[in-house]
């Protein structure tokens, strides 16, 4: 019986993968920012519809569809928390994954499972596949992606489907919805501009070409309005999201002739109703302000009693624009603060038993990696002087490449340790960081060069060797480092830990949702 389950578990996961091949062969190649045929691409999405035979049943969803450059993810999961807590059965898309696929769509707060995903994806992949002529190849991988949550959704008649916005809004694949209950569009910012425009102007007309129904402003929520809780999404940049979802759910509820959940309030403290309450205070998002301690960085003692010291702790946000990248420096700023003042009071609720931190040396590690169309002089010096102008000093920067590639669908069992040959994009990026902490003119292009980044540095380079130290004129560079595979890099933070038991990292993981899905894939390997 057991050789019989082991089987079966095998060919799903042979068929998983072989769904992520396919899925890898729906990625163009054309260079982010080629914005030919989106209006022709656009079009066939209805084409793909009729195909899959969604056109009648997607009225049927009473959508949410949620736009915006910033916080759009946040607001839909604080939108579906609040909806779920409600009593209703819910379906969430949101992009991109982090870890694995299935991650893009959730049934009641929880990631598809994989049976029903694959059953889903091989049912439209080969209806689409019987169909392909001259005139409708397959469908490029968001737009697949996107037909795959319809289908997923009406198949599980989920009773609201949440649609977060995959790029822009006007020619977004999300936009097939003609009649959603309600709309949304979240903060806005300078993102995508080779794509959607170069003002906030033009930007704005592409996010608001999802709008159906009369526009009103939500107001950010009070925080005195959660009656002593805390959202479930760390950031004040999340009472601005939280409003909106409050607003969008609220205009559901009553759209869809719910408007008696607004009235029941079992907090005295809140005019919120307790399903909002507890919806705004459970909401999670991975890869969006997230702590994860290090469970596998343990001394031999603390092997020996269970226990886990929480000396390396990785802090994950996806930031990529500047203005997401100063959020993201504010909240690293506080928790990094919160969290040493926490060990000075000896405990934390993440630690399994009582663990005396208050002697340990913190030292703030900055993981970095974006990718090249980003330009490193708008997002690093946002970075350094919000967390200065609160009193954190990264003592390194490390840059990585991720692992992920951008033309390759990965399952969470997948993952390459192999090193990555070309570097130049890390160097680039390291020569922009030392520039920001000596000043421009202490590098010149000529000595850009750093030392071999092949050669991986001892784990004594995180905590030795302070900033004066370094010296730019003779390629003597103590305050940044670039390693040439994300493996080594975890290596070399672990290492560090364990052979310094006085010293306790603190590690921002950003400028990239793939770097971030990255770490936490490792991590949780």
């Amino acid at each position: 019986m057991a050789s019989k389950g082991r089987s079966q578990e095998t060919c799903l996961s042979d068929s998983y993968e072989a769904a992520m091949e396919a899925l890898s062969s729906l990625i163009t190649r054309r260079k982010r920012g080629d914005g030919s045929n989106r209006v022709e691409k656009f079009s066939l999405m209805f084409k793909y519809m009729k195909v899959l035979d969604l056109e009648e049943h997607i009225a049927g969803l009473k959508i949410i569809h949620i736009a915006g450059t910033k916080g759009k993810g946040s607001t839909c999961t604080f939108s579906e928390a609040i909806l779920r807590e409600c009593g209703f059965q819910t379906g969430l898309f949101t992009s991109p994954h982090l870890v694995d696929v299935r991650e893009r769509y959730r049934i009641d707060g929880v990631n598809i499972s994989e049976d029903k995903f694959l059953q889903h994806f091989w049912d439209c992949w080969n209806q689409l596949k019987e169909k392909v002529t001259d005139d409708l190849p397959m469908p490029p991988l968001f737009q697949f992606l996107t037909l795959l949550a319809f289908k997923i959704f009406i198949s599980e008649k989920v009773d609201v489907a949440i649609l977060e916005v995959g790029l822009g809004g006007r020619l977004d694949s999300t936009n097939v919805v003609k009649e959603p209950v309600v709309c949304g569009i979240t903060s806005l910012g300078m993102d995508h501009m080779e794509i959607l425009g170069d003002t906030l102007g033009k930007i704005a007309s592409e996010k608001a070409g999802i709008f159906k129904i009369p526009l009103k402003v939500a107001s950010p929520l009070d925080r005195g309005k959660l009656g002593g809780l805390e959202l479930g999404m760390a950031g004040d940049h999340q009472f601005i999201n939280a409003g909106l979802a409050i607003a969008l759910c609220r205009c559901w509820l009553q759209q869809t002739g719910h408007s008696k959940v607004l009235f029941r309030n079992e907090n005295q403290e809140s005019d919120l109703p307790e399903a909002f309450l507890k919806g705004l205070s459970t909401a999670n998002l991975p890869g969006r302000a997230q702590v994860v301690y290090d469970i596998s960085v343990k001394s031999y003692e603390s092997e020996v009693n269970e226990t886990s010291s929480g000396d390396l702790i990785f802090y994950l946000d996806g930031a990529h624009s500047p203005e997401s990248m100063e959020v993201c420096a504010r909240w690293f700023s506080n928790a990094v603060k919160e969290d040493v003042h926490s060990s000075k009071n000896g405990m934390t609720e993440h630690d399994d038993k009582n663990f005396d931190r208050s002697n340990k040396i913190s030292k703030q590690i900055l993981l970095f990696n974006c990718m090249e169309v980003r330009d490193p002089l708008l997002l690093l010096p946002r970075l350094v002087n919000t967390c200065a102008s609160s009193g954190v000093h990264f003592s390194k920067a490390l840059f990585v490449p991720s692992i992920s590639t951008y033309h390759k669908v990965d399952s969470a069992a997948s993952i390459a340790l192999e090193t990555t040959k070309d570097l130049s994009w890390q160097s680039t990026l390291q020569r922009t960081w030392e520039k920001i902490i000596h000043g421009k003119g202490a590098i010149s292009e000529e000595s850009s060069n750093f030392d071999n980044p092949e050669t991986l540095p001892s784990s004594g380079f995180l905590y030795g060797d302070p900033y004066h130290k370094c010296n730019p004129v003779n390629k003597q560079f103590t305050c940044s480092a670039v390693i040439p595979s994300l493996p080594s890099t975890i290596k070399l933070l672990r290492d560090c830990v364990k052979e310094n038991p006085s010293i306790r990292l603190q590690v921002l993981v950003t400028g990239s949702l793939h770097l971030v899905g990255d770490v936490l894939k490792l991590l949780r390997r």
